[in-house]
């Protein structure tokens, strides 16, 4: 079991993803901006951050940056939950520091592989 926080604007995307990893035994905490962000990992110490780039307020990419640049969350993974496409923010997301990028709409069950795989390679580090 794992503890994940995901912040995304999009209730619908948010309860799918939200009961997928729950139904695969995770803890899951949403956030509908990026503002608390920092502020949850701090206090909550998740497994898995999961982000959307277009937000209100602070975009995922600039909640990102910030995380990583004030060494806030050195050692968590990643995802990138988006529906960006371009290969420019694909890149763009990984210069700044994610783990792993996934499109919008996506298949549940690579969801479901992905956070898996990103938890396993976390525990490998630890």
């Amino acid at each position: 079991m794992a503890r994940i926080i995901m912040a995304d604007d999009d209730e619908v995307v948010t309860f799918l993803v939200r009961s997928l990893l729950e139904d695969a035994g995770h803890i899951v905490g949403v956030l509908p901006d990026g503002e608390r962000v920092a502020e949850v990992i701090l206090a909550k110490q998740p497994d898995l951050l999961i982000l959307d780039c277009g937000m209100p307020g602070k975009s995922g990419l600039e909640v990102l940056r910030q995380l990583r640049a004030e060494g806030i969350a050195p050692r968590i993974p990643v995802l990138i939950l988006t529906s960006r496409q371009s290969v420019a923010d694909k890149a763009i997301a990984y210069e700044a520091g994610a783990n792993d990028y996934l499109i919008k709409p996506f298949d549940s069950d690579e969801l479901v592989v992905r956070v898996e795989a990103l938890l396993g390679l976390a525990r490998r580090r630890a």
